[in-house]
């Protein structure tokens, strides 16, 4: 499914005229990696940030130490900023984030499967957050289906503008 999702993201987004980017952590390149299947994919994919240490964040995203050292890297705010940084970095019109524990065990005091996709667009930026039930493999399998369903939204969204 996560194909076909990332058939229909590039899709809307080349009728769109939007160019794309990702920052990813807990996906580790998995949202980018699935979009560039997709033939005529590089009419829209600007590129990724796998930013799956902390100073990765900081230093190619933009997210504040502070907010790193008090909320830790599983956090809304992460991921908004995180999906920021990625639009501004790659020259991208929409972006989206994902970060999150895939497990085996609970990070910066959140459980096994807590994610959050990030998005920033002109239109603005935020987080959702979710809670996969699997192991590894299959929490971040979810979590790259739901950051290929927010890029819909926001595709949608401003389509509908």
């Amino acid at each position: 499914m996560p194909r076909d999702l990332a058939a229909e993201v590039v899709q809307r987004a080349v009728a769109a005229g939007r160019q794309l980017a990702t920052a990813e952590s807990l996906t580790a390149g998995q949202i980018s990696a699935t979009l560039a299947t997709v033939p005529g994919a590089s009419a829209v994919l600007r590129g990724a940030v796998v930013s799956y240490s902390s100073e990765v964040k900081v230093s190619l995203l933009g997210v504040p130490r502070g907010l790193l050292e008090s909320k830790g890297s599983v956090d809304p705010e992460v991921a908004r900023l995180m999906a920021t940084g990625a639009r501004r970095a790659c020259g991208a019109d929409i972006a989206v984030s994902a970060t999150g524990v895939a497990g085996p065990a609970a990070h910066d005091g959140k459980s096994v499967g807590t994610v959050f996709i990030g998005w920033a667009s002109a239109a603005g930026s935020g987080a959702v957050e979710h809670h996969f039930v699997g192991d590894r493999d299959k929490i971040r399998a979810r979590s790259t289906q739901a950051a290929l369903q927010q890029l819909l939204v926001i595709l949608d969204q401003e389509n509908s503008q």
